[in-house]
């Protein structure tokens, strides 16, 4: 990869060469058709050479910095097994301009061990793309009941099951129990036939997306089958007290108060409850004002033992327009 080089627009010019130790290891990096390299010149202001196992880079000393950062984030990332996507550079670029995020940016630039904060199961190993998801994962971790806010594609359902069956596989829980409320989306679905397993898995099927990913199908069937894992609508949780559970409500923004307060209070002892939505975005008719989500952050917020996490179109870590797409709507209704 050479062209011409392009003028940094302001700042002194600063140049430096990265030199990588596994040359095999170099298409993975660039990408095909060095699409990879593309994108960064693309967001950081940059110009990249790419010769062999060797990387220069021209820009502004902070451009070429924060691409000297991103390029050792991503090679120690690709090292680990790790698959370099569009939605990884968006989310290592992220996190090389947080200043904050220690432990994260720093470990993935420096000596290509393990980052410090991560989730394993059967299938895969998940670590954070933003500075929201790594202060979500510590909470997880650190409280009993955590509140997880804000728009899709931030990663709050995905996360929350991974760390739920991985608190399984060790045996620190007896149960993952996954619910949401029955809520149509703004259009008649009419009657659905079948029984009551078919009539509410369509609702559900977020959540069987997310446990495929952690675990292989049979085992997620097997666990089903046995009680290990349940699935079911937020109706079906009164009248109980969930114990040595990870307990998981999905898509809270569209509970009522009365049925947010039910599903709380089934709280027993060695679980752990997560709350996950986003309160912008309710299906209820009464809208945001009727939401129990919104009730409960209201009324919680500063509980001991309790944490909220918010999430914003920045930690969208699906295809980049997506974050473009909440940013533009959030500032409409704002």
């Amino acid at each position: 990869m050479s062209r011409k080089p392009v003028p940094a627009q302001s700042g002194d010019r600063s140049r430096t060469e990265l030199v990588f130790d596994r040359p095999q290891l170099m298409a993975q990096l660039f990408g095909e058709f060095d699409k990879n390299l593309l994108a960064l010149e693309s967001r950081l202001g940059v110009y990249i050479t790419a010769r062999g196992n060797k990387v220069g880079l021209e820009g502004t000393a902070e451009s070429v910095a924060q691409a000297r950062d991103v390029l050792h984030g991503l090679y120690n990332r690709i090292v680990r097994g790790e698959v370099v996507d569009t939605g990884l550079i968006e989310a290592v670029i992220a996190m090389s301009a947080e200043p904050t995020l220690a432990g994260i940016i720093q470990a993935d630039a420096g000596g290509g061990g393990a980052p410090q904060i991560m989730i394993r199961t059967r299938k895969k190993t998940i670590v954070p793309r933003t500075m929201a998801q790594a202060h979500y994962m510590r909470e997880l971790l650190n409280n009993d009941i955590i509140f997880a806010l804000g728009p899709a594609g931030t990663g709050k359902t995905y996360i929350a099951v991974a760390q739920a069956v991985a608190q399984l596989i060790t045996g620190s829980i007896q149960r993952l129990i996954l619910s949401r409320p029955a809520v149509e989306a703004g259009e008649k679905l009419g009657f659905l036939p079948g029984d009551m397993k078919e009539k509410v898995d369509p609702y559900l099927r977020p959540l069987y997306d997310a446990l495929n990913d952690c675990l292989p199908a049979e085992q997620v069937e097997r666990r089903i089958a046995s009680g290990e894992i349940e699935i079911a609508p937020i109706a079906f949780m009164r009248g109980r007290t969930l114990a040595d559970a990870f307990i998981i409500l999905d898509e809270a923004q569209n509970t009522t108060p009365g049925q947010m307060k039910m599903f709380l209070t089934r709280f027993g002892e060695n679980s752990r409850m997560v709350v996950c939505g986003d309160p912008k975005q309710t299906d209820l008719p009464g809208g945001m004002n009727a939401s129990g989500l919104n009730d409960a952050v209201g009324r919680l917020e500063g509980v001991d033992g309790l944490s909220i996490c918010r999430f914003g179109s920045g930690d969208v870590v699906r295809h980049p327009i997506v974050g473009r797409i909440v940013e533009a709507y959030e500032g409409k209704d704002a």
